[in-house]
């Protein structure tokens, strides 16, 4: 997904009319730059959530329950 639109841009550039006026490349390219950031930042916060998860549920194995739901997740939910 990532590998396709960091690629994207070799396939955006060679369509565009070759002129003198640049403001049409640097504006498809600032479109994709934007978009790869969004995609990023989106799979960015997917992670952060998945090993959030994952933290609460190894200190909820590793740890006795009381423990855990009084001094640990509330932290988590920070």
């Amino acid at each position: 997904d990532m590998s396709a639109e960091i690629d994207s841009i070799n396939q955006i550039l060679p369509n565009l009319a070759d002129t003198d006026d640049v403001g049409e490349k640097t504006q498809a390219i600032g479109g994709w730059i934007r978009s790869v950031l969004d995609k990023m930042n989106h799979h960015k916060a997917e992670h952060e959530r998945i090993m959030d998860e994952a933290a609460a549920t190894l200190l909820q194995l590793a740890l006795p329950r009381d423990i855990v739901m009084k001094n640990l997740l509330p932290f988590l939910e920070l």
